[in-house]
This record gives structure tokens, sequence and C-alpha cells, in this order.
């Protein structure tokens, strides 16, 4: 039934609506900025032999603006990171009830922590000559954007009184952690996981978790208060490098509005197309290959699963069976650079960014082949199409060059030393939005590009800030002493510490995005790595490849989820399906780990 445009309900959606597309346009707009202040440092250096003082700064707040201004719209969909369990009607509405209580929690975080922040902070950026309290009050805004989103979204939706029941709930926490104390021997650090998991199996946003988490652990001894949480998350969003995330996924949002992957699956069936179980080993090598473009397998899931799934299906290949191939492989995207989560574990562990990315090159191609095994293994009973010709092979080549331009300019520039990550990144993002403008087979407005890579971008800056308060607490709880001490218990050793550290990926893969998982543990478990004599590089690549078979793992399992709600094939026979990819991938990390054990 349709509901009149005059009822509150409907003004409620309808100003969500606009609100949302505003923001989204401010986004947008930042993002664009922010292209043009790192392109414009690269040019001034490399052509004119100078530079404008405070680029890095600026790009840095503008990040943090653009985090602040964006995250509000990934409330709901897969970037929100929600876990998704089956519960009945009932236990369903209490969980929505505590998810946004969560959520309400965090919006009061951000919004008073940030006040008190302005009003505690002097001085001025000495590189901008702003006053250092106007990134704190960007991200107590977009705290307040958050709240009146979620509000508006529930009365639209009819849900005023859920609404007012996690209102409640969430101002009677925040004030009962301001005022109350709790006596107990275990460190605030357990607060933390046990609020943050209370949060994740009631559907609240990873992010939104995370900060709420924070402010319940208070009363148990946290070093944490409002100011400090917020002061903390912003730190943990203000590093230089962590530009390049939204430029990547600039990249691969602009190579696919250009038409040039489906150039880079063309070239992909001619290679592979003509054997058995074909066009399930076209998926694993357009993967493989888009890889290099885009570094976030979200992406390359949305795409594969929009491309891939209805061919896969009308050849024959059973639907489920059709998207584990294509969740298997989208793993990639973020193993065989450029890759976000390398860039994330280089910014919590200061590693070379150059060393990860090819490092994770030649554990993506190992992982690769292990896939390719394990699909030939479930699909040789289905043919493959026609011999691609010599002719149709070396045109589709040449027409697939331009994306693996992306490639050299990306790991070339950064291993060289010619540019650092983020000026690669940015770089790699013109070269293909020059690509989508000049196509004449462009399926979406640069604009739009722009706008989703915003979203996008915000969703994992405010994950990568929001684990920040959790790493500080779990620092003051000395957790890596202790970590330490179960490794020594099982003699210390490389192989002892390696198989230690493989267990404790894996069981946090189950639960934990990949982003946030690497902020946690990245820093605890590699001391213990150099410790024991494991080359940081090579152990730097067994956390992310390690971590990323959590895309396939219930419950959390995002590439599945991804791939379940564009295909709308049940997540349950999705996670059934993916289990002889995932047994090639578990493979691929033990050959790894000997490997490591070697160097």
């Amino acid at each position: 039934m349709t509901e009149k445009p005059g009822t509150l309900h409907a003004r409620a959606a309808q100003l969500a609506t606009r609100l949302e597309t505003a923001l989204a346009m401010v986004a947008a707009t930042v993002l664009a900025v922010m292209l043009a202040v790192v392109l414009t440092s690269v040019v001034l250096r490399y052509l004119f032999h100078t530079g404008v003082i405070g680029t890095e700064d600026l790009g840095i707040w503008l990040n943090v603006a653009l985090i602040a201004l964006a995250a509000p719209l990934v409330l709901s969909g897969p970037l929100s990171m929600r876990l998704d369990l089956p519960f009945g009607p009932a236990a369903k509405k209490l969980a929505g009830i505590i998810a946004d209580a969560f959520s309400l929690l965090a919006a009061l975080v951000l919004i008073f922590g940030s006040t008190r922040v302005v009003n505690l902070i002097g001085g001025t950026s000495p590189a901008l000559g702003l006053p250092e309290w106007v990134r704190f009050a960007v991200t107590g805004a977009g705290g307040g954007l958050l709240a009146i989103i979620l509000v508006l979204r529930r009365i639209g939706e009819r849900q005023a009184l859920p609404l007012a029941a996690s209102a409640t709930l969430a101002s009677a926490v925040y004030y009962a952690c301001l005022h109350v104390t709790v006596t107990t021997a275990l460190p605030a650090s357990i607060a933390i996981a046990i609020a943050a998991a209370v949060g994740l199996v009631a559907a609240a946003p990873l992010a939104h978790a995370f900060i709420a988490a924070a402010m319940i652990a208070i009363p148990f001894g946290g070093n944490l208060g409002t100011e400090t949480i917020v002061t903390t998350t912003v730190s943990g969003m203000s590093h230089f490098l962590l530009l390049a995330i939204p430029f990547f996924l600039l990249t691969g949002a602009a190579l696919s509005a250009s038409g040039a992957a489906t150039h880079l699956v063309a070239f992909a069936a001619s290679l592979v197309g003509h054997r058995r179980g074909g066009l399930a080993q076209t998926v694993l090598a357009t993967g493989t290959l888009f890889s290099g473009a885009s570094g976030s397998s979200v992406a390359n899931a949305v795409f594969s699963a929009t491309t891939f799934h209805p061919e896969l299906v009308r050849h024959g290949y059973p639907p489920a069976r059709s998207g584990a191939i294509i969740a298997a492989s989208s793993v990639l995207d973020n193993i065989i650079p450029p890759s976000i989560a390398f860039l994330i574990l280089a910014a919590a562990t200061d590693l070379s960014v150059g060393a990860l990315l090819l490092g994770g090159l030649f554990a993506g191609l190992v992982m690769a082949a292990a896939l390719s095994i394990a699909i030939y293994l479930t699909t040789r009973n289905l043919p493959g199409s026609r011999p691609a010709a010599r002719g149709e092979r070396r045109r589709s080549l040449l027409a697939a060059v331009p994306a693996f331009g992306l490639g050299v300019i990306v790991v070339a520039g950064i291993r060289i030393g010619i540019v650092t990550t983020t000026e690669a990144a940015a770089l790699a993002a013109i070269y293909a939005l020059a690509l989508a403008a000049f196509s004449k087979t462009r399926r979406t407005a640069l604009f739009s590009v722009f706008r989703q890579t915003a979203t996008e971008a915000a969703a994992i800056g405010l994950l990568i800030g929001s684990a920040g308060p959790f790493a500080f607490q779990l620092a003051v709880d000395r957790v890596s002493g202790m970590i330490a001490s179960t490794v020594a218990a099982f003699g210390g050793s490389p192989a002892a510490v390696l198989a230690f550290s493989v267990i404790v990926l894996l069981g946090a893969g189950l639960v934990l995005d990949i982003g946030a998982a690497i902020l946690l543990l990245g820093p605890l478990l590699l001391p213990l790595a150099t410790g024991s004599g494991i080359d940081p590089i090579a152990f730097g690549v067994i956390i992310v490849t390690t971590l990323m078979i959590g895309g396939l793992t219930p419950p959390v399992g995002m590439l599945v989820l991804v791939v379940a709600g564009v295909t709308e094939v049940p997540s349950a026979e999705l996670f059934r399906a993916v289990l002889p990819y995932l047994a090639a991938l578990l493979a691929a990390i033990a050959i790894l780990c000997i490997c490591t054990l070697l160097i």
C-alpha cells in the first residue's frame, strides 16, 4: 500500500533520502578535492621541483571530513558490516532495538566526546594555520548526522516505538557509563570485547559496535573517556597512507565504469575459457587480473556476481556452486596488489608497503593456483567454450593492455621509489578516470563513481578509526605480554609462533572484518613473530592471507554475504558450496607458512 506523501512517515523518509543525497554529493566533492591536492603535489614536485607546504596535512584533514560526512550513509548494506543471524521475528525485533542503541550510543560518544575535545584542545596546525579542533568538530558533526539519519529512517519505516526504546537504552547506558564504577579483576579490554560481541550479534554496524563498546568499558576500569575515544578514533584515521584507500577504490570503480573490466573478462576467457569448467576458470582468471586494479574484494565480488553468475547458471552450473566460485575468487583482490588490506597493515605496523605488495603478489598467485585446481576438480564435468583463435586472443590482449597499465603504475612506482603509496594510488585513480572519461562504452557517470567511492571509503575509514580505542586499551592492559607468555608455553620456536598465529587469525576471521582484525591483531602478533626470527614481511603476508579466508567462513563471511545479496542465493547454501575452495585456500596458506619458515 502506497503511503500518502503528506504523512509524517513519508516526509521523514523523503527528508532522510534528501539528506543522504546531499551528504553523498558533498563527500564526492571532498574526495575529488583530495585527489586534486595529491596530484597537484606530484606535478609540482616532478615537473617544477617545488611543492606546497601543508599538502599532506590537508589531505589527512580532508580524509577525516570525508569519513565523518559519508559514514552515516552506510547504516545498512554490506558496507555496514553487520552480522546477519537467523533470528525469529520476536528476537529479530529485540536485536534491532539493541543494534540501533549501539549506533545511537556511538553517535552520542562522537557528539559529546568531540565537544569536550573542542573545548579542551588548543593550538593551530603549523602547516595549515587552522585550529586543531576543526578535525574533531567535523567528527562530532558526523555523529550528529548519524543520529539524525537513523531517526529519520526509523520513523519512515514506522518504527517509532522501537526507536524510542533504542534511544532510551542508549541514553541510559551513556549516563551510567559516566557515573557508575564496576569493581572487577578482569581487564577493561575484556569488557570491550564482550560489549562489541553483543553489538555484533545484535547486527549493529561493526564500527558503531567498537565505539559503543569502548564507552561501555569505562565503568570497568577502562582508561578511556569520551574525549579519549574520539581522539584515538580520529588519530587512527589521520595517516597520509590511508588516503590510498579511497584512491584505490576510485580506481576500481572507474575501471568498471569505463568498460575496461569487460576487456579483462574477454582476455581471461580467451586464455582458459575453452577448458573443462572453462567459464568457472574464466571467473578466477578475471578475478586475478582485476585484482591488479581494484584492491577491493567486495568490489570484485559485486562485479563478478553481477557479470558472471547469470552466465554460469545458464551454462549448467548450480547456482550455489557458481556463487561459491565467485566468492572464493574475490579473496584474491585484497592480496594481489594493489591491496587495501596491506595498506591497513602497513599503517598499523610501519612495515614497507612496497615489500608487502610484492609478497602479496607471490601469495596471490599461489592461492590462485590452488583455487584453479579446486575449480577443475569440482567442475570438470562441465564443458568449456570453443578455443579462441590466435587473432582473437591477440585482440583481446591489446584491448586489455590499458587496464594492465595500472599494475605498472602502482607496483613499479612504489617499489622503485618514484612515488609514495598514496601518490601511486592517486596516479592510478586519475589514469582509470581518464580511461572512463574517453571510453565509448562507459556505463556510469563519473560523478556517480566519486559518490560510490566516497561512501565505500568512509565505511572502511570509520572502521579503521573505531578500532583505535580498542587497540589502545589492549596496549594498556598489556595483552601482547599475555599472548607472548602463551606462545612461550608452546616453546616459542618460529613454527610454534606461526602455528599459534594462524589459529588466532583464523578464529578472528570468523567474527571480525579483515580491517578490524588487522588493526587489532597485527601490532600484537608481529613482535612475537620478529622476536622468534620470522621475517616481518613474510609474516605480514600470512596475516592478510589468513584473515582473508574469513571472508568465506560463517558467521560474518563478508564475501559470501555480498554474493548472496547480489545473486539471491541463500547464504547457508553458499557457505556449504564454498567448502572445497576454502580447503584449497587453507592448503595454500600451509604452503605459504612453509615458505615463511624457510626464509
